[in-house]
């Protein structure tokens, strides 16, 4: 820090000069983390030195403002040092007034809370400065109740957003509130919209939170609003930036004596107030009334120990499993039907193939009467088990219903979670699924202790041979892999076509390509998944065109989600297709592809989409380099 003679003016002009073009220069940090800590010890009780620190940011030049201002932002230790290191800047500076302002809140989200605590209690600090924390907490507002800036910025901005809002809230004060109360009302109920019709959970969540703190703040004797979400460490973060910690004071500890002394003064006032707020209980009579005694205490209950719960009986037969989840007014034996519906159906496929449409159109509709634990899982592992029993019809019924008018979106979504798990089961192998199967229900054949047909003669006659044969040499053993038709080959079509065809035609109440994205993107995420599935397929070839066309359609689609789920499909068609098939069937669609996949990898918003984009990138750079390998 500079010397100033006594009794002599002096220009800090120079200095100024300097501390921008060093700053400006990227030595920023190795000049301010000296300098700042040094001038908010000399500003505590010199306000020679407050003016002289104002007129050196003030006299640094504006195009190199920007860098000063955010140095000392982030390296002043709290609102108070910055206020007496800047004094009324954002006033008297129009390019220190956007930087503060505008370029720091709205522009840019890559600091941290700190900054935005120091940053915006610094504005609320001085009289001259709290009109320019109303106006950023309006457009802070606006942004944050934008639909379009909810669809194009990346998440980490709007949480930064949500962080810079609560900060404002918690320096409001009362009459600022009621002066803009109807205001605050407004943005909260369209901003609160805009964040709960977005597909990612987590800016619903920060959609909710902020719209209980505005609320909070507004509504201070009357209801307030409430969610239901999960609390993570954001959500707390988040709620904890409404109060305000109080300032930390300049005045110095005192030593433990004098401390331990007022402490042990102010606890018997404190005792003292505590016996004046609860005054001693009156006395309970010793005689008590005639009604009081006459009670139902002294009866002697029935002992129940021995008692055991009886247990209704599930239906043996597919067709009485119907009768009941449609007719019966029984309900603890529709709760038995529900737990043993998969079991029966697995166990007798050819009754289940005779009344698999019914079935299928029972389990779809079925809702839960009772408060039965586990409902939703049974009943989406019975409508697995049809579909995979008797798949084409079933699949035809179930893809056909999609689209079909008079159905909630829950029952939509419910339809593209049974195709997707019935294509994972017929994909997989009957033994790894027998496996799985056996693995909630054992069985209960026992083998007579003793018995020489329990033991496999195969495997002790090569075990014999083994034993008596003599080796020179033995390599590493190979483990033979599980092989098997693939299931999923006969019926893949039965499953993706249907789904693909009319998703641009609008219903009354469904449209995807509307206001019913979330379902679009969970459509688009199943495709992704029924490509994967059906590798080595007959059909795969056809469904990946398909899925290429279908892709180029959505590709500027304005939610991320569906964004990402286009882009596995872009990935699931790249693995499961053959090389030869790509490059003989999908050359022009490739190529479309390429080049969007290099816009998206540039300039996406979303962190997730442009790391998928490089992810497809990187695959077709692979197929570019076993073609070279391959001779021709």
């Amino acid at each position: 820090v500079c010397f100033i003679p006594d009794g002599l003016d002096c220009s800090i002009s120079f200095v100024s000069h300097v501390l921008g073009k060093v700053c400006v220069h990227g030595r920023q940090k190795e000049l301010l983390s000296v300098l700042v800590p040094c001038l908010v010890d000399l500003t505590k009780s010199d306000c020679i030195w407050q003016r002289l620190c104002w007129q050196l940011v003030e006299r640094v030049p504006e195009r190199w403002m920007e860098a000063v201002v955010l140095g000392f932002v982030q390296r002043a230790p709290g609102a108070e040092a910055l206020s007496r290191l800047l004094g009324n800047l954002v006033v008297n500076n129009k390019k220190a007034q956007f930087v503060v302002t505008q370029k720091l809140l709205l522009l840019q989200y890559g600091h941290t809370t700190a900054v935005l605590q120091n940053l915006l209690g610094y504005l609320a600090l001085d009289s001259l400065r709290r009109p320019f924390l109303i106006k950023v907490l309006q457009e802070l507002l606006e942004t944050w109740g934008s639909s379009s800036a909810v669809k194009h910025s990346p998440p980490e901005q709007q949480q930064y957003i949500s962080k810079a809002i609560l900060i404002c809230l918690s320096h409001l004060k009362e009459p600022e509130i009621e002066s803009c109360r109807q205001e605050l009302l407004t943005s909260m109920m369209e901003g609160v919209k805009c964040h709960l019709d977005s597909n990612l959970p987590q800016i619903r969540r920060l959609g909710m939170v902020v719209a209980e703190s505005i609320s909070s703040k507004i509504n201070t004797d009357g209801p307030v609003l409430k969610f239901q979400y999960e609390e993570d460490d954001e959500a707390r973060e988040l709620q904890s930036l409404l109060v305000q910690t109080p300032p930390s004071c300049d005045v110095p500890d005192l030593p433990d004596d004098d401390r331990y002394k007022k402490a042990d003064a102010a606890l018997p006032l404190v005792l003292e107030s505590n016996k004046n707020l609860h005054p001693a209980a009156p006395l309970v009579p010793d005689e008590l009334s005639e009604a009081e005694l006459d009670s139902d205490d002294e009866l002697i209950p029935y002992d129940m120990s021995e008692d055991k719960e009886l247990k209704t009986k599930a239906p043996v037969y597919i067709r009485d499993c119907i009768e009941v989840l449609t007719g019966s007014e029984d309900m603890d034996k529709w709760e038995a039907t529900v737990k043993a519906l998969e079991s029966l159906v697995r166990k007798n496929p050819a009754a289940t193939r005779e009344v698999s449409m019914e079935l299928a159109k029972i389990l779809l509709h079925l809702e839960e009467k009772t408060c039965m634990e586990g409902f939703v899982e049974l009943r989406q592992r019975a409508q697995v088990a049809v579909l995979t029993t008797d798949p084409i019809p079933v699949a035809k019924y179930l893809t056909s219903q999609f689209y079909s008018l008079n159905y909630s979106l829950c029952q939509r979504m419910d339809i593209l979670d049974v195709l997707v798990l019935a294509a994972q089961e017929l994909s997989s192998l009957k033994s790894h699924r027998k496996t799985k199967q056996s693995g909630a229900q054992k069985p209960c054949i026992q083998l007579l202790p003793g018995s020489d047909s329990s033991k496999d003669w195969r495997k002790i006659v090569d075990e014999r041979i083994k034993s008596k044969t003599r080796r020179f040499a033995t390599g590493q053993s190979q483990v033979e892999l599980a092989s098997g038709p693939n299931e999923f080959n006969s019926v893949a079509g039965y499953f993706f076509f249907p789904l693909i065809q009319h998703f641009d035609r609008p219903l009354t109440t469904f449209d995807l390509l509307g206001e019913d994205h979330f379902v679009l993107g969970r459509l688009v995420h199943t495709l992704a998944i029924l490509m994967h599935l059906a590798v080595n397929t007959v059909a795969v070839t056809a469904m990946g065109k398909a899925l290429l066309e279908f892709v180029w359609a959505l590709r500027f689609h304005t939610d991320s989600y569906v964004r990402q789920g286009l882009l596995s499909c872009v990935s699931s068609v790249l693995l499961s297709t053959p090389t030869e098939c790509l490059l003989e069937d999908m050359t022009d669609e490739l190529l479309e592809a390429q080049s969007w996949l290099g816009d998206v990898m540039e300039k996406d918003p979303d962190g997730d989409c442009r790391r998928l984009a490089l992810q497809n990138l990187l695959l077709m750079e692979n197929l570019k380099k076993k073609l070279k390998t391959v001779p021709s």
